[in-house]
């Protein structure tokens, strides 16, 4: 970086300042102002510090592969606008011989290697190629999405907004790994307009053309990205569309069934899709999931003399179901809890650390200020927990029991903290608003109004 990419980057935050302005004025709820206003500073703030995190203390994809090379793709063009064609192809089609860095061989042959890549070579366009202010465009795609999603939430639970921010617009490494040239921004965007889309058609039954049209884009580009968060995310989604308006699902044998049907089908799904993806990066092909994860663990397990973030579940996985089941709770805990401040040999992994102990104190204080009974009752009685519980607690396994760096979970488990927070936030606040104090049982913690939605 130079003197000019830190002048662009301010001109661009004017720019974006004022189109988010722009469309701010459209906003009635003075408290949606207030959030969208300070989301954007703090967006902003975040992909400053990110660019300097990756720049000057721990190099990366950013600018080792998908800046660089989608700026070179964009000079070529430049040079010879016939070339145009390399923004269009396939990344298995792309010529390696006209890679800048030939170390970056064989990256692009995974397509979703190639989209950050070619969304740089895009954006380099209108931003002269300006590395800050690349940053900044995936940044505040990041943020327009993250938006809706707050937007989500707080229609639905106005009172809780506070809460709601602290998960979405404030979360440390949810807004800090969602602004940079990476495929995170994109699919962290991507993640709020598909929820909001989905629930503005089935839901509000508004602008029906309009969000099928984004609905399809941002399904699109997270599929391509990572579909494992599609597959893990739609199943307990529109569950909770389900359980929101058919009034006939208010019998609870019928919620448990629905849900055992979800959760099946958010594990197959999220199985199949990242055995598929285990084979395209091994390059060969594996029997189950069970044997896909296996094989992750025994990657990062070869370079633990090499790498000082791996670590191990302290579970013995052999590659069967029964050994899967085993390991999930392992799984769930490193994914949503870990670090622990021990384990930390970095000052990123530190703070990454000090969030998870945050996060772990909160759910314990939860858990015992609530009640067990209560606690797990709330996940089944309301439908926005528990689809945010289950669908967090399946992406937690799945990323739990493949990623064994510090580093890479701190960046992989971010689509599922949010919703595992919100999820926190939503017991605590049924349990103290709703209950009834003539009924210590519990049988009749939440009224018949929060359950018919």
């Amino acid at each position: 970086m130079n003197a000019l990419d830190f002048i662009f980057f301010f001109i661009y935050v004017f720019i974006f300042y004022v189109i988010f302005a722009f469309r701010r004025r459209k906003l009635e709820d003075p408290l949606l102002k207030k959030y969208h206003k300070q989301g954007f500073w703090i967006k902003c703030l975040a992909t400053f510090a990110y660019c300097i995190f990756v720049v000057y203390l721990s190099p990366g994809d950013t600018n080792g592969l998908y800046y660089p090379e989608g700026l070179n793709i964009a000079k070529m063009i430049l040079h010879d606008p016939s070339r145009i064609s390399l923004i269009t192809h396939k990344g298995s089609d792309f010529d390696e011989s006209l890679l800048l860095n030939i170390a970056n061989s064989g990256y692009f042959s995974e397509e979703s290697n190639f989209w950050v890549s070619r969304l740089v070579a895009l954006f380099s366009f209108f931003t002269f190629g300006k590395f800050m202010a690349i940053n900044l465009v995936f940044s505040m795609i990041a943020f327009s999405g993250t938006f809706r999603l707050y937007r989500f939430f707080y229609e639905q639970y106005p009172h809780l907004h506070r809460q709601f921010a602290i998960a979405i617009i404030y979360f440390p490494t949810f807004v800090f790994w969602s602004a940079g040239i990476l495929k995170d921004p994109i699919c962290i965007g991507a993640l709020g307009w598909i929820t909001y889309c989905l629930y503005s058609i089935f839901y509000k039954k508004k602008n029906i053309v309009r969000n099928i049209f984004l609905l399809l884009l941002f399904g699109y580009l997270l599929a391509v990205l990572k579909v494992y968060i599609l597959v893990a995310y739609l199943p307990f989604f529109v569950l909770y569309l389900i359980l929101k308006n058919v009034n006939l699902v208010r019998n609870q044998f019928a919620r448990l069934a629905i849900l055992l049907i979800f959760m099946v089908g958010a594990v197959a799904g999220s199985v199949s899709v990242m055995a598929t993806i285990q084979e395209a990066l091994a390059g060969y092909t594996q029997k189950s999931i069970t044997q896909s994860i296996k094989s992750y663990q025994t990657n990062y397990q070869n370079q633990s003399n090499l790498v000082d973030s791996n670590f191990s579940l302290g579970v013995e996985f052999d590659g069967s179901i029964l050994s899967l089941a085993k390991i999930a709770p392992a799984a769930i805990v490193a994914t949503l809890f870990r670090p622990f401040i021990w384990e930390s040999k970095k000052v990123s992994t530190l703070l990454s650390s000090l969030e998870s102990l945050s996060l772990m104190l909160f759910t314990l204080y939860v858990f015992i200020r609530v009640r067990p009974f209560r606690f797990f009752r709330s996940i089944f009685k309301d439908p926005m927990v528990t689809y945010c519980f289950f669908y967090s607690l399946v992406f937690a396994l799945f990323v739990g029991a493949t990623t064994l760096n510090f580093g890479t979970l701190v960046r992989y488990k971010i689509p599922a903290m949010p919703f595992y927070l919100i999820s926190i936030f939503l017991i605590l606040d049924l349990n103290r608003k709703k209950k009834n104090p003539r009924d210590d049982s519990g049988e009749k913690l939440i009224s018949e109004e929060v359950l018919s939605g």
